[in-house]
């Protein structure tokens, strides 16, 4: 990416401008999706077309693209492509529920590497650039307002949490004064107390992420675990029952509800999920 201050772009003014959590976006870089840049603090930082692509990718999500197949697709585009060719340079489409990528007058699956016919040559991708051009960046104003934000206090704890967990609550704290319906920071903030062993404090954020975002498959889950430890199974098996009506392909909650119908005597429950499990390990 271009590394000069004009065309570079901090995490928190990522995820204020698209949309993205902290953690989705530090997904991307860790998968190796964008290649960003160390600011002279140590900052991540971001170019224009990164934020280009990033748009895209949500969009594709937004196009009930699971975010199993978006990563297994990602995954093997990268291996597929040239070690020093960015992903950000490509443009991708929903098909239904398969990720596509137009190379030129081409359209193909980077899971399968086969060619499709192309019956939209204008697709969402050209809807998916509508951001504001490399020399014309986001004006000021707008990042201040992103900083003073609930989001913005959001990003802040979500980049403490290796270094000072303490500093991170109090920034998600931060954030849900600002909004008490911020789903993610509800999430967050259960898992540090759920690493703490405040169970009940864990639960409690869990519930309000599921009160906030009622289709949250992570929230779902999360609460399940703690309900797991907690020695309360049967509500257990019912988050992890709404985990996967959020989403199904979720594999680790079949594999917790077999765990825990086995723990409750459902045999045949278990086994189900079970075989659900082992089936989307093999399909991955």
């Amino acid at each position: 990416m271009a590394g000069n201050a004009q065309s570079a772009y901090t995490a928190e003014e990522v995820t204020g401008l698209l949309g993205l959590s902290a953690a989705q976006l530090r997904g991307y870089v860790r998968a190796g999706v964008l290649e960003a840049e160390r600011g002279a603090s140590g900052e991540l930082l971001f170019s224009f077309q990164d934020l280009v692509f990033l748009r895209v990718v949500k969009n594709l999500a937004n196009a009930r693209v699971s975010p199993r197949r978006m990563r297994r697709a990602l995954r093997s585009l990268r291996e597929r492509l040239p070690e020093n060719q960015p992903l950000s340079g490509l443009r991708l489409r929903a098909e239904g529920r398969e990720i596509l990528v137009r190379e030129d007058e081409r359209l193909w699956s980077p899971e399968s590497g086969q060619y499709a016919f192309d019956f939209e040559p204008t697709g969402p991708t050209s809807e998916a650039l509508a951001l504001p051009t490399e020399s014309e960046p986001a004006s000021a104003e707008p990042r201040v307002a992103i900083r003073e934000s609930a989001e913005g206090w959001y990003v802040v704890a979500a980049e403490l949490e290796d270094s000072d967990s303490d500093q991170a609550r109090h920034a998600y704290r931060r954030a849900l004064e600002l909004d008490p319906k911020h789903a993610d920071a509800h999430i967050n903030l259960g898992c540090l107390e759920h690493e703490t062993g405040r169970l009940h404090a864990a639960e409690s954020h869990y519930q309000a992420a599921l009160e906030a975002s009622p289709d949250h498959p992570i929230a779902a889950f999360n609460l399940g675990v703690v309900l797991e430890d907690l020695k309360r199974f049967e509500e257990a098996c019912g988050a992890y029952q709404r985990a996967l009506e959020c989403d199904p392909d979720l594999g680790d909650a079949h594999y917790n509800l077999a765990r825990v119908y086995d723990r409750l005597g459902h045999e045949t429950a278990a086994l189900r999920h079970l075989k659900a499990y082992r089936a989307l390990q093999q399909g991955s």
